[in-house]
């Protein structure tokens, strides 16, 4: 689980114009050309429909994923089903300076440090729990990015050097949709700690996720098992022995200091936390490590 509802729904909004229905005699020149004014006035200041995102789905499995070479930029929802046994998550690595997925994989094949500057973590979407699906919506530039599951088994070997790493291409386009979705509450980011702008409730929510920190950072959202909490959570992936204290039910991976993404959150009332497995810029150790989780409740 270390790095870590029914499927999210877009609701494009589309202004519908009140038709005057005159009865009786037949309208004079005069009063069809009124009608014909207002009815341009009418449709002139009504507001656009908003524009739907792209939609991609990705596939995970023990340790490959099934998804699309080539996407194009803008406002893109990304959706992740694991079929698989373990947790897995799309992790975007955005590729700066012209490097290509082939630099990315000799880059971190023999690693033994940070990786390259020019590897910007960028989002994507975090675990669902096995079987289940988790979605995110970000705006996506136009580049190389490489796909990446950094998620650990109980052998504490990440996916990635399991070859569950795959290329991805932004191409531009001329009508890419940046407009993003309004937001039911936004989440902060900081070092180290996780700031909702109000408390989350039952049902569903669009949640904006903002890196106001120094450094990336990720949310793992989890639902806890009765009587746990999100501190037993960041135990168990030390060891992973026993029955999980939770499950994970999306978040954003780690993406750069700020930058700001989207989840639907749709939360049944329970306990549940949150918390970040980013390797430290400093120390190296997970975030988890430096007090980075919170817990709350749902009515």
């Amino acid at each position: 689980m270390k790095r870590v509802p029914s499927k999210s729904l877009v609701h494009a909004t589309a202004a519908v114009a009140a038709l005057l229905v005159l009865g009786g005699c037949a309208k004079t020149e005069s009063q069809a050309t009124t009608d014909t004014a207002a009815k341009a006035v009418a449709t002139a200041s009504a507001p656009a429909a908003a524009a739907t995102p792209n939609m991609v789905a990705f596939t995970a499995k023990e340790f490959s994923f099934e998804g699309p070479d080539t996407i194009p930029a803008g406002l893109t929802m990304f959706h992740l089903t694991d079929a698989g046994q373990q947790l897995h998550h799309v992790q975007l690595i955005k590729l700066q300076d012209g490097k290509t997925f082939a630099d990315y994989q000799a880059a971190m094949k023999d690693l033994k440090g940070p990786p390259p500057a020019w590897a910007v973590p960028y989002g994507g979407v975090n675990p669902p729990a096995p079987g289940a699906t988790t979605t995110a919506m970000q705006v996506v530039e136009p580049g190389n990015y490489a796909v990446v599951c950094f998620v650990e088994g109980a052998d504490h070997v990440p996916h990635m050097a399991k070859g569950m790493m795959r290329a991805l291409t932004v191409t531009p386009s001329a009508n890419a949709n940046t407009t993003e979705p309004a937001s039911d509450v936004t989440l902060t980011l900081s070092d180290y700690t996780f700031t909702l702008s109000k408390p989350l409730v039952a049902g569903k929510q669009m949640i904006k996720v903002e890196n106001g920190a120094t450094q990336p950072h990720e949310v793992v959202l989890v639902q806890l098992a009765p009587g746990k909490t999100i501190e037993d959570v960041g135990k168990w992936v030390l060891d992973m022995k026993g029955p999980p204290p939770g499950k994970p039910i999306g978040g954003i991976p780690a993406f750069v200091p700020g930058k700001h993404s989207f989840f639907e959150a749709d939360l049944a009332p329970g306990d549940y936390g949150m918390i970040c497995f980013v390797p430290d810029a400093k120390d190296g150790k997970p975030h988890v490590q430096h007090g980075m989780t919170t817990q709350f409740k749902v009515t």
